[in-house]
């Protein structure tokens, strides 16, 4: 009985052997470069806004060093190529009430050492606002955490410069989670 009960749990060992193997960020990287994000958008100032805040992220969880390019392992790039700003939901009458501003962007992970891309995909993130003007009552779950206005205290300012600042942190976090899942 114990043999069979044995045999039966090789596939399920060695499943989760290959797994995270697989899933590991070669040994010889130890520092990253992040460049200025290229926009290819009219919108202004996001690429210093996206790149600022995947150094952040880096500089926070500190799981690769920062380098110059020079210097470095590995060189993360990324390329914003839309943004969307467009009407989200609607009332019975068909008029707006929230907007949904999303980026959506290019990125390549890229091993300097053995000279090969580790990760290239696409990422999108959004943050929602409305038309009233006060992000602190309009009523709108802005940055998707489950909190509405006066239980939200990140929730002041600008709309639609918050719903900016929402999606460009979201990507930055979609980012470094693909990459420490990689880890």
């Amino acid at each position: 009985m114990k043999q069979i009960i044995y045999i039966m749990m090789i596939p399920l060992f060695s499943g989760c052997i290959f797994y995270s193997m697989a899933g590991s960020i070669p040994p010889h990287i130890n520092s990253i470069s992040i460049p200025m994000v290229e926009n290819q958008t009219v919108e202004f100032g996001i690429s210093e806004a996206v790149t600022d805040n995947l150094v952040n992220q880096f500089l926070e969880t500190n799981i690769l060093r920062l380098e110059e390019e020079n210097n470095a392992d590995s060189i993360l790039k990324g390329k914003i190529v839309r943004v969307k700003d467009a009407p989200y939901t609607y009332t019975k009458e068909e008029s707006v009430t929230e907007y949904r501003f999303t980026i959506t962007m290019d990125l390549e992970w890229y091993d300097i050492v053995e000279d090969k891309i580790i990760i290239k995909k696409q990422y999108s993130g959004f943050g929602a606002y409305g038309l009233s003007g006060d992000i602190s009552s309009d009523q709108i779950d802005n940055d998707g955490d489950g909190l509405v206005d006066s239980e939200d205290e990140d929730e002041f300012g600008d709309p639609r410069e918050y719903a900016t600042k929402v999606a460009v942190r979201k990507i930055a976090q979609d980012i470094l989670n693909e990459i420490m899942t990689s880890w």
